[in-house]
């Protein structure tokens, strides 16, 4: 018996291709995540850290309201790809609405995340993480985000490059 549309026979044809790539993506996404926190009722570990600009800040900060953690590194260049996305996250989720902080690993000095900081424009606190955040955290690869709800349980987690929208599908429901 024959496929009733030239379409179909294609799909047939492409579809065991389609699964392998698919489970080649899931299991890439599984291995790259594993040692990130877990989602769930569980709370986010204590972030309380120098900021950039002076002083201390972290999820005490944040109190009540749900947050996006996002850890970069200013070498990283997914994560200068994606800044631009973060920074108009604005368009969609204010201050009162979402808290946002940048949390900084594998830097130099001061002075290349204040350049770093100023060349993409971004205007959320900067808290300057080292080795022990991110082993708290689970971060191995750059970027890495949380969305905490209100009461900074992990609700989701990813890496990567992320558009705008998927930022702000991320943290749609998080209070």
């Amino acid at each position: 018996m024959s496929d009733p549309t030239p379409g179909f026979a294609r799909l047939r044809r492409w579809l065991p291709d389609l699964l392998v790539v698919i489970v080649i993506l899931g299991g890439f996404y599984w291995y790259r995540t594993q040692d990130m926190l877990a989602t769930g009722n569980e709370q986010a570990p204590p972030l309380n850290l120098p900021v950039l600009d002076g002083g201390v800040g972290g999820l005490r900060d944040a109190d009540g309201k749900p947050v996006l953690v996002y850890f970069f590194a200013p070498w990283c260049k997914v994560c200068a790809a994606s800044s631009h996305n973060l920074r108009n996250l604005r368009w969609f989720r204010d201050e009162e609405d979402l808290a946002v902080f940048l949390v900084v690993l594998d830097w130099q000095d001061q002075a290349e995340v204040t350049d770093y900081v100023e060349r993409h424009e971004l205007d959320f606190p900067v808290l300057l993480g080292d080795g022990r955040t991110a082993q708290a955290w689970g971060i191995s690869v750059f970027p890495s985000y949380y969305m905490l709800d209100d009461e900074h349980r992990v609700r989701r987690r990813d890496f990567g490059y992320s558009t705008l929208l998927g930022l702000w599908l991320r943290t749609v429901g998080l209070s």
